[in-house]
């Protein structure tokens, strides 16, 4: 999509995680986190307003650990569309106002948790149009998808994300999930991360990869 950032210009590869929230959605990964903090490897996680409301205090906590940086995705979860356009069977927004306030309402959520203003917007299912796209744009953020999908949703298991993740070269935006703490994510990061490390990979949120 024309207008949406998929990889940087670093020599950094980003790793971003997202939360979505809603049914069957708003546990945490914390063992994908530990495996981060105890290897240092930054990350951008990009949080929906309802995981949020769900998890206050561990909001507070992400919002303030600066190994981590927090991002929009979205007020209810929805793909961003000015016409209603559909992806895996979830109606988008219908109107450029729906997508508006997709945006800005958990704009304001991560605002007041954080004192920052976010810089970067997924959302729900990472599908826009390009009206939406631009719009995301005009509002200020980037609008961001990916490279490299590290665990298909959710559903991969360890072997295969770890096998996913391992591959990421310079310049890539890797997304996974942690808010499915029964899915192969942390098992499959803390194989595939010592050995990228060992490697000579570095890591950098998005903030230090990707400008406006």
């Amino acid at each position: 999509m024309t207008g949406v950032v998929n990889k940087s210009p670093s020599h950094h590869v980003a790793l971003t995680f997202d939360a979505c929230g809603g049914p069957g959605g708003t546990a945490c990964d914390h063992a994908l986190l530990q495996t981060l903090r105890r290897l240092s490897v930054p990350a951008t996680l990009f949080v929906n307003s309802r995981w949020i409301h769900a998890n206050p205090s561990l909001a507070a906590e992400l919002a303030a650990d600066p190994l981590f940086e927090l991002a929009n995705h979205g007020t209810a979860h929805l793909p961003l569309s000015v016409n209603g356009k559909s992806a895996y069977g979830i109606h988008g927004t219908a109107t450029v106002a729906a997508a508006f306030d997709e945006i800005m309402g958990n704009q304001a959520v991560l605002q007041d948790l954080s004192g920052k203003i976010p810089q970067f917007f997924r959302p729900g299912t990472a599908f826009y149009d390009d009206v939406a796209a631009e719009m995301t744009r005009r509002l200020g953020m980037l609008p961001v998808n990916f490279t490299v999908n590290g665990d298909g949703g959710a559903t991969f298991p360890a072997a295969t994300v770890a096998t996913e993740v391992g591959r990421v070269v310079a310049g890539d935006i890797v997304i996974s999930h942690f808010n499915r703490p029964a899915a192969g994510t942390a098992n499959g990061y803390a194989r595939a991360l010592p050995q990228l490390l060992d490697k000579g990979v570095t890591f950098a949120p998005l903030g230090n990869v990707l400008t406006m």
